[in-house]
C-alpha cells in the first residue's frame, strides 16, 4: 500500500514536471476584464506580441467586461489553474474594489497567483479637443462659477479616474458630478462627443490627445510625463495631493504550476528590458515594471492597504 502511494506521488510529480516543460502547447488567453481601448487593455496587446513569438503560442487577448472589471476578474478566478487562462489585473478590481463593493465574487489575494508587474501609467486631466478650455486654472474657475453643473467621467466608480477625481474635488472644493462608465473605452467616446466636460484619463487618451481629439491640462504625478512634457504637474499648478495611477500585471488563477509562473516571470522580464518594449511603454506614458512574483505579490498587498483610506476619504461605494 505505501509502495502505491509513493508511486501515486511520483507519477504526479512527474506530470508536473512533462507540464511545465511542454508549455504552452495551445494557446493562451489573457482575460481583460474592460471594454476595449482602455489602458488594461492597450498594456495587454503591447505585451501579448512578444510574448506570443516567446512562448511559440499565441496569446489571446478576450475582453469581458462589466462591474468595474469586477466580471472578468471573476471569471478569470474560476478558470482552470493550468497557465492557459491568464488575467490583465489592474488597480481597480485588484485592490480598489474590496473597498467599495460589500460582495466580490473573487478574493483578490487567494483566488490570483501574481505572475509580474507589467507598468504603471498616470491619470491625466483632458477635456475634448473643442473645449474652450486650454489650462487647468480656467477649467476649475468655471467649474467653481458653475457649482454641481459640471459632469466628468470615470471608467466606473471606484476606478483610479474617480479616485483620481476625487482627490481633485478634495483638494480644490470644485463641485462636479460624476458620470461612471463601463470602462475607459465607452467614456473617452462621449468626452471626445461633449456629452462630458472632462475627465482624468488614463494615458490611454495619448493617442486622442495626438490627434487633437482632447486636450490635455495636467498630471496626476509628481513629476512631468515623458509622454507629455509639456503638460504641468497639479502639483506645478499649485493643486497639490492629486497623485494617481494605473498600473498593470500579468495574474493567473490560485494553483498555478510553480513552474509555468516562472516561464511567464521569466520571459515578460526579458521583454520589458527590450529596447522595443521601453519604447512601446514610453509612447504609452508608462515605465518598464519587472520583478519576481512574490515582488508583484507583496505590491498588490500595499496597493490594498493605501486604497483602504483613499475610497474612505473618496466616500466611493456600491450598493
Amino acid at each position: 500500500m505505501r509502495t502505491g502511494r509513493w508511486s501515486a506521488v511520483v507519477l504526479l510529480v512527474c506530470a508536473v514536471s512533462v507540464q511545465a516543460q511542454t508549455y504552452p502547447n495551445q494557446p493562451v488567453k489573457l482575460i481583460v476584464p474592460w471594454p476595449p481601448g482602455g489602458g488594461v487593455d492597450t498594456s495587454a496587446r503591447i505585451i501579448s506580441q512578444p510574448l506570443s513569438e516567446r512562448l511559440g503560442q499565441s496569446v489571446v487577448i478576450e475582453n469581458r467586461g462589466g462591474a468595474g472589471g469586477n466580471i472578468g476578474t471573476e471569471i478569470a478566478a474560476k478558470s482552470k489553474a493550468d497557465g492557459y487562462t491568464l488575467l490583465m489585473g489592474s488597480s481597480s478590481p485588484n485592490a480598489i474594489n474590496i473597498h467599495i463593493y460589500p460582495r466580490l465574487g473573487f478574493d483578490p489575494v487567494k483566488d490570483f497567483t501574481p505572475i509580474v508587474y507589467v507598468t504603471a501609467v498616470p491619470n491625466i486631466l483632458v477635456v475634448p479637443g473643442n473645449s474652450p478650455f486650454n489650462s487647468a486654472q480656467d477649467l476649475l474657475a468655471h467649474i467653481k462659477s458653475n457649482p454641481g453643473k459640471i459632469n466628468y467621467g470615470s471608467a466606473g466608480v471606484g476606478s483610479s479616474q474617480h479616485l483620481a477625481a476625487s482627490m481633485l474635488i478634495t483638494s480644490t472644493g470644485a463641485s462636479i458630478v460624476h458620470v461612471p462608465y463601463k470602462g475607459t473605452g465607452p467614456a473617452e467616446t462621449d468626452l471626445i462627443a461633449g456629452h462630458i466636460a472632462m475627465m482624468l484619463d488614463t494615458t490611454a487618451c495619448l493617442p486622442f490627445v495626438a490627434a487633437g481629439r482632447m486636450k490635455a491640462l495636467a498630471v496626476a504625478s509628481k513629476a512631468r510625463n515623458p509622454a507629455l512634457p509639456n503638460v504641468p504637474t497639479f502639483d506645478e499648478l499649485g493643486i497639490p495631493g492629486v497623485y494617481s495611477s494605473a498600473w498593470y500585471g500579468i495574474m493567473a488563477p490560485a494553483g498555478v504550476p510553480p513552474d509555468v509562473v516562472g516561464r511567464i516571470n521569466a520571459e515578460v522580464n526579458a521583454i520589458l528590458k527590450t529596447p522595443e518594449m521601453i519604447k512601446r511603454l514610453a509612447a504609452f506614458g508608462g515605465e518598464p515594471g519587472g520583478g519576481s512574483p512574490d515582488d508583484f505579490a507583496k505590491f498588490i498587498l500595499s496597493e490594498i492597504a493605501r486604497y483602504a483610506d483613499i475610497v474612505k476619504a473618496s466616500g466611493a461605494k456600491v450598493e
